[in-house]
């Protein structure tokens, strides 16, 4: 039997490949949609890929289930109440997929999701009736479990969930031998839960003693305390969660189109027209100079979440990036299903030398800069877009806070005859929030380099709740 973990730490996704080498089969579970590496490795264990799961219709990226129909004719199983457009096997509790040296069985666990599932995995070698692991999706996460409330605009109700959610651990999974491995869909970074360990496999009895919710209490109380709580679901959850249900066009397809150079002329008319320019550069390459009215979502952090946080998914979707990373760009957006990027800025900034008057830049200042400035008699309005747990723990004194992911419904609550001295944590969501501003013409922004964390550095004073 092979079992390999892959781990994709921008969307903090695990997916796996199982695999039986007397049958010379591999079965994908949970996989991402750019599915190369599973074809690689498939290849290098004398595998063909003959089946793919999933555990539950994935709300935070597109899985790669028809990408491997098409390419390898893999067979998909879904749990026996999922509803999907494509031609699926539905799996009931109990149901197996047997090999000669491995055995899958699905255990049916609702909670996250009315349709989740896991799977037992059997390494017959070792032991024909005790299972070695358990893929659990988001219904069991190192530390956490999966939380019921992402599917209200599709009918349930976050308490009606959370009351499968507790049956399925305690009658499913808790009775469970302690030695068996556990192995989630998502690790620490993912908002499919709120208190995710960065460890990305765990014992069953180790989750026993050490998660929270796993701890003996009623139902009611542990409806509670997974609701409560919880992190903003950015609005393309539910968009991917029923795109995971449709037949739809496969990866390559989409990049096919976002892969197309575009010149300036043309990306200028498109923006007119209502496309959302978007600059992948880090945030210092972007502060020296941008494309007016382009909105920054560097590549080098949470780059797809807040992609499909930020920016529209009915609007156009046009790339600007260092000359070789536009690939990368389109190929995350297509990890989240935003399959509407028409094509990226040929010759990226440099296509711009010669247009001075299209270029702004976004004015930096140091946190010991903005302190002085607050001494001053025209002092900016320091704008903190952090969540407001974070604002509620530590801030700067007489800060304003609106996170990042509410900052365009709520614009009008920014002064427009007022500098605006915007920070996060570090630098990377007040790069995007900076851009938002000059999106929405206000102009007289001053980005705070380094965030809270240079403040810190600084031992510049905050008012704290610790």
């Amino acid at each position: 039997m092979i079992l390999k973990q892959y781990y994709l730490g921008c969307l903090a996704h695990a997916s796996y490949l199982l695999g039986d080498e007397a049958s010379s089969t591999a079965i994908i579970v949970d996989p991402q949609r750019d599915i190369q590496q599973y074809l690689v490795d498939a290849e290098k264990f004398g595998l063909q890929i003959r089946h793919v799961f999933l555990t539950h219709f994935h709300a935070d990226f597109v899985a790669g289930h028809l990408e491997l129909r098409d390419r390898c004719g893999a067979t998909i199983h879904l749990g026996s109440r999922a509803r999907a457009e494509y031609a699926f096997v539905a799996m009931a509790d109990g149901d197996t997929l047997d090999f000669p040296g491995l055995r899958l069985q699905v255990l049916e666990t609702p909670g996250h999701t009315i349709e989740s599932i896991s799977i037992l995995v059997f390494d017959l070698e070792k032991h024909s009736a005790k299972p070695y692991a358990v893929l659990t999706g988001d219904t069991l996460f190192i530390g956490d479990v999966g939380r019921p409330d992402l599917r209200a605009s599709l009918g349930w109700t976050a308490h009606d969930l959370g009351s499968h959610l507790y049956d399925s651990l305690h009658n499913r999974l808790l009775p469970l031998p302690d030695e068996m491995l556990v192995y989630p869909a998502h690790g620490a970074g993912s908002l499919c839960g709120k208190q995710l360990s960065s460890d990305t496999v765990s014992s069953l009895g180790d989750q026993r003693r050490l998660n929270y919710a796993l701890q003996p209490m009623s139902k009611e109380k542990f409806i509670r305390l997974v609701t409560a709580d919880q992190p903003d679901a950015p609005a393309y959850f539910t968009y991917d969660a029923i795109l995971n249900t449709r037949e739809r066009a496969t990866l390559n397809e989409s990049l096919e189109l976002a892969l197309r150079p575009v010149d300036l002329d043309q990306v200028l008319r498109m923006a007119d027209a209502g496309a959302q320019m978007l600059d992948v550069r880090e945030a210092t390459e972007y502060a020296t100079g941008h494309l007016a009215g382009s909105i920054n979502i560097g590549l080098g952090g949470q780059y797809a979440t807040w992609a499909g946080t930020v920016l529209h998914r009915s609007k156009p979707i046009v790339i600007i990036a260092e000359p070789g990373r536009e690939q990368e760009a389109a190929l995350r957006l297509g990890r989240i299903g935003f399959d509407h990027v028409n094509g990226y800025l040929h010759g990226g900034m440099e296509a711009l030398a010669g247009r001075p008057d299209l270029v702004r830049p976004t004015e930096r200042m140091s946190a010991q800069m903005v302190e002085a400035e607050l001494a001053s008699a025209d002092p900016p309005l320091v704008l903190d877009v952090r969540s407001p747990a974070e604002w509620t723990t530590r801030h700067i004194e007489g800060s304003v806070n609106i996170p990042l992911n509410h900052l365009q419904e709520r614009i009008a609550e920014i002064p427009r005859d007022r500098r605006i001295a915007v920070h996060c944590a570090g630098g990377y969501r007040s790069s995007i929030a900076a851009s938002i501003l000059h999106h929405h013409r206000i102009t007289q922004v001053i980005e705070m380099a380094g965030g809270l964390a240079a403040w810190d550095a600084a031992q510049l004073p905050v008012v704290s709740q610790a």
